[in-house]
């Protein structure tokens, strides 16, 4: 039983990472699209797309949440008392995000609507970064089975520099692989070009960050490493192939191509982490077993997480087919 909740909460964990970050994405092209005269339509194209789900995506997070405290309390009490810092800017920066993203669509001064952009922009650079620290941090083994761990090494070494950067460019890459699948099926070719290019760079230098990241976690985590080089192989090798095929077929292939591979590229990477930690819940010292909660907890979690997936699962394929369908923005 503790495994499968295990499992159960890592999908969580990968549906958040993939649907969560193609939101979080869409803020770092934000950032970066200019001025407000050539920014103008990027912003406009981000805004249609990311307005009918973004707020939905946070189901996952949620979740991930509830499943951590309830089937493994041990471990979620030493992960927030180790890892306070980032999870505070976290959960500032989602706060932050929402916020910005609500009150650009409604004041109408100029200023107004540069802060509340910035601060949607911002915050979705900021909290991807720290949730790939914190992820960092516990798959390097730096949060104490006891809790309250260094506030600061526990995240700022290498292994969580790395994920938070990482985490960053993957979120971009998946953000401009599915705003490239929206103009293109649009019809909109000035736009798709404009996010073609972004998806082009993106890919690059992620998949330079992530080689580039071997020689770190060889030195700084090296359980990981083996792991990710073992049992972890084929979702490592499957995560590149697909970002490898989306960056060829970047140019001509249908948008649910597109997005099938960025979704294929950016889930494995992130199931590999999981799988190559196993069975460990807190990176190197604490097994899943003996994080557990009692077996009584672990079946009526197991029920309430299946009633609620029975639940949710339909109503957010809806919402996203209604979505590509353009039915809930006019398109």
């Amino acid at each position: 039983m503790s495994t499968f909740a295990a499992i159960v909460l890592f999908l969580g964990v990968v549906v958040y990472a993939v649907l969560g970050g193609a939101d979080y994405g869409a803020g770092f092209w934000d950032l970066t699209a200019g001025g407000a005269v050539r920014g103008k339509e990027p912003r406009r194209l981000i805004d249609e797309t990311l307005a009918p789900v973004w707020e939905a995506n946070h189901v996952w997070l949620i979740f991930c949440l509830v499943m951590l405290w309830t089937a493994f309390p041990g471990a979620f009490a030493s992960i927030m008392t180790t890892l306070y810092i980032p999870l505070g800017l976290t959960a500032l920066g989602i706060v932050v995000r929402g916020s910005g993203f609500a009150f650009r669509k409604v004041v109408v001064e100029t200023e107004q609507q540069r802060v509340t952009g910035a601060a949607f922009a911002a915050s979705s650079v900021i909290t991807p970064f720290f949730l790939g620290t914190v992820a960092g941090g516990i798959a390097s083994g730096r949060v104490p089975v006891d809790g309250y761990g260094d506030a600061l090494t526990s995240w700022v070494n290498p292994t969580s520099l790395l994920g938070g950067t990482l985490a960053v460019m993957v979120v971009a890459f998946i953000a401009a692989m599915f705003l490239t699948a929206e103009a293109r099926r649009r019809g909109l070719d000035k736009l798709e070009r404009w996010c073609r290019r972004r998806a082009e760079v993106s890919a690059l230098l992620t998949g330079a960050l992530a080689v580039a990241g071997i020689a770190v976690l060889r030195e700084d985590a090296p359980r990981l490493f083996d792991g990710l080089l073992s049992r972890g192989l084929p979702l490592v090798l499957t995560s590149a192939a697909s970002g490898l095929a989306a960056l060829a077929l970047l140019r001509r292939a249908a948008p649910r191509v597109l997005q099938g591979l960025a979704v294929t590229a950016a889930g494995t990477i992130v199931a590999a982490w999981g799988v190559a930690q196993y069975p460990y819940m807190l990176g190197t010292h604490l097994t899943i077993g003996h994080a557990a909660a009692p077996d009584p907890t672990l079946w009526a979690l197991t029920i309430v997480a299946a009633v609620a997936l029975v639940l949710v699962v339909p109503s957010m394929a809806l919402l996203f087919l209604l979505q590509q369908r353009g039915r809930l923005t006019g398109h």
